[in-house]
């Protein structure tokens, strides 16, 4: 039995364009490409909604400055994750010019309305002010998901996000953190705090969340957004040195990155993964991870195995 059956969605997106009302007009008035396969999709437990299993994170490679070309490339990367059918765009405000750069890209993209926003507040003591700021980069009506950056100041933060979700100035509050740090607070607010969402680092080699966080996700009703999947590409370097298994092709990957993504998507608990990319060509083929089947148990421990041997 597959591992998402019961758990994991397969919809059409030409069926999602015509529930949504997804199709946006692009900047030079060519609609959105309708999605021909089907994507894999994760309930946000908290609300029902939908998501891809795939995302797009902007940490390093959206920071591009004031450079018109660059920010233009960053336009197209997000333009090939639309048409594949991708929602969910994840930035902060300690990312450099990246909000920006997600904010000129949505203008010149017509500002899909298929976009699930997803972003931080950071270290200001002025929540409100520093998120405004944000949706203002972004120019969005508002966010969809703000989440406390490394935990910074969750005690002042938190209770700012729930007072924003209850006036509906947001939609969803989380919580972050990246490399396995402080998992043992991660938990104890996951426990403690109606969250929507929880943000945590998750790939074949750091595996520590399967132990704790990421049951407690499911029993709590959690969203999971996995982040570093590559670890900033250091992963996928170091098993570009080895040929693909043969057997990825019974999941329908063609690379290590699709498998790596697979191997993480799979986990029941996990709603999104966010690779960053600033390279059109990786987009889509991060974005073919969020389709065909995904590797049942033993195949994941061969993963595993292949590599932590890289």
């Amino acid at each position: 039995m597959p591992i998402w059956n019961g758990v994991l969605t397969r919809r059409r997106m030409v069926h999602h364009l015509a529930l949504g009302g997804i199709a946006s007009v692009l900047g030079h008035g060519v609609a959105f490409a309708s999605q021909a396969h089907a994507l894999l999709t994760r309930r946000i437990p908290s609300s029902g909604e939908e998501l891809p299993v795939v995302g797009l994170g902007t940490w390093i490679t959206f920071n591009v400055g004031d450079d018109v070309a660059a920010r233009d490339e960053c336009a197209e990367v997000m333009r090939a994750f639309f048409e594949a059918g991708g929602r969910l765009i994840d930035s902060s405000p300690m990312y450099g010019s990246s909000q920006s750069v997600v904010g000129h890209g949505l203008t010149k993209l017509g500002r899909p309305a298929s976009l699930f926003s997803a972003d931080k507040v950071w270290t200001s003591s002025d929540g409100r002010r520093q998120i405004e700021e944000t949706r203002r980069r972004w120019r969005v009506p508002s966010l969809d998901l703000v989440q406390v950056h490394n935990l910074l100041s969750w005690e002042e933060q938190l209770p700012v996000l729930f007072a924003m979700k209850a006036e509906k100035r947001i939609r969803y509050v989380g919580i972050t953190t990246s490399e396995g740090r402080r998992h043992r607070d991660i938990e104890q607010l996951m426990r403690s705090h109606p969250l929507d969402f929880v943000q945590v680092t998750y790939n074949p080699l750091d595996r520590e969340v399967e132990a704790r966080i990421l049951p407690l996700a499911r029993d709590r009703g959690i969203a999971v957004i996995v982040n570093r999947p590559f670890r900033e590409g250091l992963l996928l370097r170091a098993l570009a040195r080895r040929p693909l298994p043969s057997w990825a092709s019974d999941v329908d990957c063609k690379s290590w990155a699709q498998l790596v993504l697979k191997f993480i998507v799979a986990h029941p608990a996990v709603t999104c993964a966010i690779p960053a990319t600033g390279n059109v060509a990786h987009v889509r083929e991060n974005m073919a991870a969020a389709s065909g089947p995904l590797p049942d148990a033993k195949l994941r421990e061969r993963t595993i195995a292949l590599v932590e041997g890289a």
